[in-house]
């Protein structure tokens, strides 16, 4: 399918690897002139290199943590005029509410929910002059199911969800789209978990870590950043115009609900 966004110039935050690496690879493949973030300059420049080798788009790099207002500065400068943003950004670490502090939680806050609204805020009225505009925050699953010890990360998101709410039906109407995709178990590095230095796993290893944790996932298996990065790009698309204000679960079935 052609997605009608060819020459379109996206930004896409988070993105040197795993499912922010996942969406960039998609719009760069539907023909998107990029603009992408990570804190590590070294692995952006690797990523960076490989989507212009791949798919020939012009892709600018914008290093450091998104959550400063210096690096989206940085980032407008490079992308002025973005027609789609892709929101991303780590969440906190897993750690019991009781050991949170205020700073640990205006940190958390601040980086899942005040910086995407920050980024809305400084591109959203552009988007609704030129007509066009397409808005993926990428949440959590944990919006929907929390889980002890992401209280944090679940919280600030789900604030975000909330705000974003209201705001997306003001400009609907000027084809400007916000929505939310909600990942689940995605096979990247923050699954993974933490490893010791320099230790790697062997391909049993992988493969018992996969078959445990997808357990109870009805499709049976871990999610994939190339196709989670297929589905932020069709609702990035000309095809979307017509879907706002959603919460998309990217789970493979294991969020439960008939509504």
């Amino acid at each position: 399918m052609d997605l009608g966004i060819r020459g379109k110039k996206a930004i896409v935050c988070a993105s040197s690897k795993g499912i922010g690496k996942g969406c960039a690879a998609a719009l760069a493949e539907a023909g998107c002139d990029l603009t992408l973030n990570a804190r590590s300059a070294e692995v952006l420049a690797v990523t960076a290199k490989e989507l212009r080798k791949t798919y020939g788009v012009a892709v600018n790099e914008v290093a450091g943590d998104i959550s400063r207002p210096e690096i989206q500065e940085a980032l407008l400068a490079a992308c002025p005029q973005p027609d789609i943003l892709v929101n991303n950004n780590g969440g906190p670490p897993f750690r019991d509410f009781r050991e949170l502090d205020r700073a640990a939680i205006l940190q958390g806050v601040t980086q899942n929910m005040v910086t995407p609204i920050e980024l809305i805020k400084a591109v959203i009225d552009g988007m609704a002059e030129r007509r066009f505009g397409r808005i993926v925050n990428i949440t959590s699953l944990s919006v929907y199911q929390p889980i002890p010890g992401l209280d944090l990360s679940s919280g600030a998101r789900a604030g975000l969800t909330a705000f974003l709410a209201g705001v997306a039906r003001t400009v609907a109407d000027k084809n400007v789209t916000i929505n939310q995709l909600l990942p689940g178990k995605i096979d990247t590095d923050r699954l993974r978990g933490p490893h010791k230095p320099g230790s790697v796993e062997t391909p049993e290893e992988a493969e018992a870590r996969k078959k445990r944790i997808s357990a109870d996932i009805p499709a049976g298996r871990l999610g994939t950043s190339e196709e989670f990065g297929q589905i932020c790009a069709f609702f990035c698309s000309v095809h979307a115009g017509y879907l706002t204000g959603q919460n998309i679960p990217i789970d493979g079935g294991h969020y439960v609900s008939a509504f």
